[in-house]
Parts: structure tokens; sequence; C-alpha cells
């Protein structure tokens, strides 16, 4: 059947996709609650659950932690290209060339009509698909954590008669960055952990995971 084909190839994807969406539905919920009570404990009238979906509170809730995730998930994708980790299945051979590094290449330069170099620009632009699009992630993340950041920032100084202030200027305060650097650091541990305890620990059937009877130091083409 199409339907379970389907299924069975896209699993993982599905599966996490999901997760995705009913934590991000939950969270919009108990975070609508939670502000709510915020504002009936100052005396203030209920928002709506369109309102508070749309509000700076929530959009900076969300893509603080998205930013970390895609800076993480970048970094190593860029890392891996020029440093190396004995024994990690994350990390390309020691010694010799990576299939990574043997790929075919087109040269702009050397392409005798425009077509062939327009050909070879996307190769090029194709062959770093995978970190730009990353990156590009993740500056739209960090801009719209700005975005809810300042919006949330200025409706609590509008409540307490204090100083509306732009982006650029809230991304110059201590509060955002203080945000921003407590979900990279969560983030980098992250990855830092798994990358070492995937030396010398195993989980059966996991790709993450070498063999079980695999040595730690072995990584194939050392």
């Amino acid at each position: 059947m199409p339907l379970k084909r389907l299924l069975r190839n896209n699993g993982l994807a599905f599966a996490m996709f999901g997760v995705f969406a009913g934590s991000i539905i939950v969270m919009s919920v108990v975070g609508w609650q939670h502000e709510n009570n915020e504002l009936a404990d100052h005396g203030q009238p209920s928002q709506g659950y369109a309102a508070y979906v749309a509000s700076g509170n929530f959009v900076e809730a969300v893509f603080e932690n998205w930013e970390s995730e895609f800076l993480q998930m970048w970094a190593l994708v860029i890392l891996t290209v020029f440093l190396y980790q004995k024994g990690s299945s994350d990390s390309k051979p020691l010694r010799g060339k990576a299939e990574q590094d043997t790929s075919s290449r087109i040269s702009i330069i050397r392409a005798e009509s425009w077509k062939k170099r327009g050909r070879a620009a996307w190769h090029m632009l194709y062959s770093h698909s995978l970190g730009l699009a990353l990156l590009v992630l993740f500056i739209v993340s960090f801009v719209l954590h700005a975005a809810g950041g300042t919006s949330a920032y200025n409706e609590t100084a509008l409540q307490h008669g204090g100083e509306q202030v732009s982006i650029l200027r809230y991304m110059g305060t201590s509060q955002f960055w203080f945000e921003s650097l407590q979900n990279w650091q969560s983030e980098f541990l992250a990855v830092g952990t798994l990358l070492i305890l995937s030396i010398y620990l195993r989980e059966r059937g996991s790709q993450q995971s070498k063999p079980v009877g695999t040595r730690y130091d072995h990584k194939t083409g050392e």
C-alpha cells in the first residue's frame, strides 16, 4: 500500500515532526493559560488564543529556541568539514579522503559556455546547500527572536511607563543576549556530550551508534 510504504520510508521524519507539532501546540496552550494568569494577577483583561500566538512573548519563546537549534546544527555541519574527532561516527577519517571530499567538481572558470557556467555555479551552490540552508534558518530565527523580544519588551515597558526601544537597541540589551546564550550553551553541551559518549558507548540498532562489538577507537578509514 502506498500510504504504508510512505510511512515506513519516512517514519523518522514523521515521528520528529509529529512530536514537534504536538509539543508546540501544547506549548502554545499552556503558555496562553500562563499569560492570562499573569494578566489576571495584574488586574488586566484576558487575551485571546490567536492574539497570544501572535504576541511578542510567544514569538520570542519559540524562536529563541529555534535559533540555538539551527546554530548548533550549522556549526556541526561546518566544523566537521575541517575538524576531526577520533573514534566518532560524525567525524571524517583521520587519514585519506572521505566520500564527501571526492565528489565530482565542475569548474566555472574552465566552462566554455554560459550554460556550462550556469551548471557549474548551481553545482557549487548545491555542494554547500546544507550549510547555507541551516545558516539561513538560524538567521531568520535570530531575527524573529529579536522582533518578538522587542515587542514583548515594549509591551512590558508600556505597562510600567518605561521607554520603548527599537529592534537594534533591544538586540544590544543584556536580556536579549542572556536569552540567546542560555540556549546556545545547552545546545553545544548536548552535541559535544553526544559526540564523546558515542565514541565509548553503544545503542544497538541506532545509526548514531557504532556496532556494539567495535572498539571505541575504531573508525572506518583510519
